[in-house]
């Protein structure tokens, strides 16, 4: 039986996995500085068609709030929605490791807007407050939403404008892009984004994010951050040979579309059935949808599926799901 927790249950796409194994053969310089590394590098800065700064970690966390440490100060606050991820599932790292506070807005639809951010802006220049510096924002959102481009370049406009800085979580990335038929440079680079988690984990590599930031006067420090967070990886050769692999022919959208569309085939399925309510707005590989009691309690138990105090169940398709996959899992439900 498939699970359907998490795109993190699946295994490793074998093209990264095949790029990982021929990566060991013979020596390479440490830390980073090897060819590998190097080409990567050029190939994300390809990818947004931008003069970026690439610094390479193992986890979505590390990438998160290494970056949010590079930019910010310990007097300094982010803005983010209630159900983003370092609110909710980061344990508390960025208020440990940063010293900063973290400022939330309550979500609509997983998002937020710029209204509802004005409201904390006051405190700027007021000794007694923290003070809002960076808006954090994620591409697929908590909730399976998406921010247009309008929507992602209002936002980066408002922080510059304020004085702050946008920084993206893109765990999800390759879903969003797909989902919304454009491109990394336009959704990211053309916005106005500052800084960018780019994820790779949760599309078939086996770890690795990648810290992109768009503004080389902003990361001028970052290489000692990575290092005191304990993310400069002595062989780092195999956490940028995945995105070579990743980048090329465009695997990522191979991979991001499957899950995409298993998403699709999988809402369509649970719309077939009793008692099983779906959310609007979800375009990518993450589904919620409200179930009777019963059957939250049996997709609980037996297949590990968690809900929500309003009893909504998230279900998540991957790069490797197929049809008869979901078709077991509608069985199982029925």
């Amino acid at each position: 039986m498939r699970m359907f927790v998490s795109d993190n249950n699946s295994g490793v796409d074998k093209d990264i996995m095949q790029a990982i194994i021929d990566e060991n053969n013979g020596d390479a310089i440490p830390y980073g500085n090897d060819g590998t590394s190097k080409e990567a590098e050029r190939k994300i800065a390809e990818l947004f068609g931008a003069d970026v700064d690439v610094y390479f970690v193992s986890t979505g966390t590390a990438a998160n709030i290494i970056g949010i440490e590079g930019l910010l100060r310990s007097f300094e606050a982010v803005i983010c929605a209630d159900t983003a991820h370092i609110n909710v599932d980061e344990c508390g790292s960025l208020e440990k490791i940063t010293g900063s506070k973290i400022l939330t807005v309550e979500n609509r639809d997983g998002k937020i807007y710029i209204e509802d951010i004005e409201e904390l802006l006051d405190s700027i220049g007021n000794e007694h407050h923290s003070q809002p510096k960076l808006i954090y924002i994620s591409q697929t959102t908590e909730l399976g939403t998406l921010y247009t481009i309008d929507e992602i370049k209002a936002l980066a406009d408002f922080a510059h404008e304020n004085n702050m800085y946008l920084q993206l979580d893109g765990a999800r990335i390759a879903n969003a892009v797909v989902a919304l038929d454009t491109s990394f440079k336009e959704m990211i680079t053309d916005t106005g984004v500052d800084i960018l988690s780019f994820g790779g984990t949760k599309n078939g590599m086996m770890m690795g994010e990648a810290i992109v930031v768009f503004d080389k006067d902003l990361s001028r420090n970052f290489k000692y951050h990575r290092k005191q967070g304990m993310q400069l990886t002595s062989k780092m050769r195999f956490l940028s040979v995945q995105f070579l692999a990743y980048l090329k022919d465009e695997l990522w959208r191979k991979n991001a579309s499957n899950a995409n569309e298993m998403g699709s085939y999988l809402k369509d399925e649970l719309s077939k059935l009793d008692g099983v309510e779906l959310r609007e707005g979800l375009e990518t590989n993450m589904i919620f949808a409200y179930f009777d009691d019963p059957r939250r309690d049996i997709l609980k138990d037996q297949l590990g599926l968690a809900s929500s105090k309003e009893g909504l169940v998230r279900l998540v398709t991957s790069f490797d799901t197929k049809k008869e996959d979901i078709d077991k899992l509608i069985a199982r439900i029925k």
